[in-house]
């Protein structure tokens, strides 16, 4: 097979699934366009053409995912998580999960809303930071618990509860952006290379199931972020007691 015919293999199948995942959207819109929304012609027009790019967008993706994201994924799995010193992958998934959660498109949807909608009080590279090191966090922990057989509820059980402990403390509208920063982050890019790697690297260690050790990394990488944004909230919090002390320093000066 060349070069040509492996970027193009099953391509008509990938742009017939793109096409029936977006359909639904397109003509619920449609219908309500029709019926109750009655947008003007260039606004209309422009949406159109949103969805065209986003269509063409996804094709894109999903082919390059097929051939690329999850083969490679499985082939460093296997290759790493054979190896006699497997540790190793400890401080790599903490590397591929950083990197995962920065180049995560629906990440970067949501910081670039967060900062606009807080008229840049919250910078989107802050929360990109906190997000991204939540998600590394998540990936090195998954490494641990494949290397040496720990049960995913060790993970999930004490997480959750950390996160209504936090809860507590946290302002309302930090916990809001924490859920939806845990459901970004598992996005396109995650469940495709990640967890392909996951899968693999519990095939290559003697003793682990692909299918009981190699799922639940998309759990813990849905918590990590949480955890992560309620406690950038403390930062926030801190940073804003410090000018109003400043600020009553000034007027009483």
């Amino acid at each position: 097979m060349n070069l040509l015919e492996l970027w193009f293999h099953d391509f008509g199948d990938t742009i017939w699934d793109v096409f029936l995942a977006l359909m639904p959207i397109l003509l619920i819109f449609l219908v309500l366009q029709v019926t109750g929304l009655h947008l003007k012609k260039r606004t209309f027009v422009s949406i159109l053409k949103g969805f065209v790019i986003s269509y063409v967008g996804l094709v894109l993706f999903m082919q390059g995912v097929h051939i690329a994201f999850l083969p490679v994924g499985t082939y460093f799995g296997e290759v790493i998580g054979g190896m006699e010193h497997n540790w190793i992958l400890i401080p790599i998934g903490f590397v591929m999960g950083f990197l995962v959660a920065f180049a995560e498109p629906a990440v970067h949807v949501m910081i670039k809303q967060v900062e606009e909608l807080t008229a840049g009080t919250i910078k989107s590279t802050i929360m990109l930071m906190a997000i991204s090191l939540g998600v590394a966090s998540a990936v090195m922990l998954a490494m641990v618990r494949l290397i040496y057989g720990i049960s995913l509820w060790y993970f999930l059980v004490p997480g959750y509860i950390i996160v209504f402990i936090l809860s507590k403390f946290v302002d309302p509208t930090f916990i809001a952006m924490a859920f939806d920063n845990g459901g970004v982050a598992t996005g396109p890019m995650c469940s495709t290379f990640i967890l392909a790697l996951s899968v693999a690297v519990a095939r290559a260690i003697p003793g682990r199931d692909p299918l009981l050790d190699g799922f639940g990394i998309v759990a813990l990488i849905a918590l990590a972020p949480i955890i992560t944004t309620m406690l950038l909230s403390f930062v926030y919090k801190k940073r804003a007691k410090r000018k109003d002390r400043l600020d009553n320093a000034t007027q009483e000066v």
